[in-house]
């Protein structure tokens, strides 16, 4: 799974500080030795306490890590609970929107959405997967959602591959995106355009429409409230599933989306 710039940043401080009051109210519930537990952490000194709990973690290092998988789990769970309540809001955006290209049935009895970066190399892996997995159920209505994290080369290939679904050439120009064995960048865009088929001169001005930057940055806010921060990311019913998967493991999404479950 590729992740964006900054992903850990946002939450570093906040977690740093839950940490240390975990640790901290740990060690007062204990007591660390004192002559007595109703001793409160304002009757010593700052450099005190600070010593002290030093020392403890020093002594008991595991409650470190103890400290850090209870806030790790606690945290997923929040931010799934957020995304589920995110996602029952946003149904319509994340699987009906209009300026989102759609592959295999379009008017397939179940959605699979996929949040994607054409430099992703997890991306690359699974594209062959999501083909076969559309190959088998002819009711399966692919979205994609445009997501470039990795730099201006993934915006560029981005806006070219929404600027191909004017031209009705999405679906092709995509498949050869992702064929490409290195990063792609702008002239490997072009050159693959061309390969495809498509009007270059019209592509290029095409780009430039507001729509298609405007589709773009729409994507990247969605996928942020899905929780959704690497590629690739998968929508398939109420299930927001992130990273790369198997073919079976797809097709277990999908039935669960299609019966309710």
């Amino acid at each position: 799974m590729t992740y964006n710039s900054g992903q850990f940043g946002r939450v570093a401080g906040k977690t740093a500080r839950s940490l240390m009051l975990v640790i901290a109210t740990a060690w007062l519930a204990i007591g660390l030795g004192f002559h007595s537990q109703a001793i409160a952490a304002d009757e010593m000194s700052q450099s005190e306490f600070d010593q002290r709990v030093h020392d403890y973690i020093l002594a008991h290092p595991e409650v470190v890590m103890e400290a850090l998988q209870s806030l790790d789990a606690r945290q997923r769970e929040a931010d799934a609970k957020e995304a589920k309540a995110v996602l029952a809001a946003k149904a319509d955006e994340v699987f009906r929107d209009p300026a989102s290209p759609v592959g295999g049935n379009a008017q397939g009895n179940v959605a699979m959405t996929e949040f994607f970066d054409y430099n992703c190399p997890y991306c690359r892996q699974v594209a062959p997967i999501m083909e076969q997995a559309t190959a088998d159920d002819p009711q399966l209505r692919i979205v994609y959602k445009e997501f470039p994290i990795l730099g201006p080369d993934s915006v560029f290939a981005a806006k070219a591959a929404l600027a191909a679904n004017k031209q009705g050439k999405y679906a092709e120009f995509h498949k050869a995106l992702f064929a490409v064995k290195s990063r792609v960048n702008e002239s490997i865009v072009l050159k693959v355009a061309t390969e495809a088929g498509l009007d270059v001169a019209r592509l290029k001005a095409d780009m430039q429409q507001p729509e298609i930057l405007a589709a773009i940055e729409q994507n990247v806010k969605l996928a942020q409230a899905l929780k959704i921060n690497g590629t690739p990311g998968f929508v398939v019913g109420d299930q927001i599933f992130p990273g790369a998967t198997d073919l079976a493991t797809m097709k277990s999404l999908i039935e669960q989306a299609r019966s309710g479950k």
